[in-house]
Order: C-alpha cells, then sequence, then structure tokens
C-alpha cells in the first residue's frame, strides 16, 4: 500500500490522539516530534512490506520455473499469500 506523505502524517496523527485518549501513552517529547516519530514508523513498515512483497515474488517466480510444466496447475495468487506469510513469519512483519 502506497499513502501520500499527509496521509501518513494524518494516519500518526490518529494513533497518537487515540493512544493518549486512551491513556496508553505518555508522551516525553513535544507533540510533533512524537507524531512525526510514529510517521517515519509507519513509513519503515510500508517499506518493509513493499521489499517483502518483492521478494515474494521473486521467489515464487523461481519455484515456480523450477517446477516446469507442473506450475500450470497452481493457483499463483495463493502460493503468493503463502510465501509472503512464511516470509513475514521469518522477518517477524506483521502484515
Amino acid at each position: 500500500m502506497r499513502l501520500k506523505e499527509e496521509q501518513i502524517h494524518g494516519l500518526a496523527e490518529k494513533v497518537y490522539l487515540d493512544l493518549s485518549a486512551e491513556g496508553l501513552v505518555t508522551p516525553r517529547g513535544e507533540r510533533g516530534a512524537v507524531v512525526a516519530g510514529i510517521a517515519r514508523a509507519i513509513t519503515r513498515n510500508f517499506a518493509a512490506e513493499q521489499k517483502l512483497e518483492r521478494d515474494a515474488e521473486k521467489l515464487l517466480d523461481e519455484t515456480l520455473a523450477g517446477m516446469g510444466r507442473g506450475a500450470a496447475e497452481i493457483d499463483r495468487r495463493r502460493m503468493l499469500k503463502m510465501v509472503k506469510e512464511k516470509l513475514a513469519k521469518e522477518r517477524k512483519i506483521v502484515l
């Protein structure tokens, strides 16, 4: 998923406000700095997920190429989902 910078900032603001309202966090810094940190974390997470997607596609392509004709019978979308889940688990990424 690709979000614009202002969408990520809005999401970070929402996370900050919700966590603060519930009393789940007590920020030690200025609100703007905390929101910027949350936005950076969101951006890093999206980048990691995009890399995972590319790596899963590459691994699936290599696997299917090695299977030859038998690969024609495989549901690519389902197999890609399985590969992504396996890689996410290995890399400790929550999808």
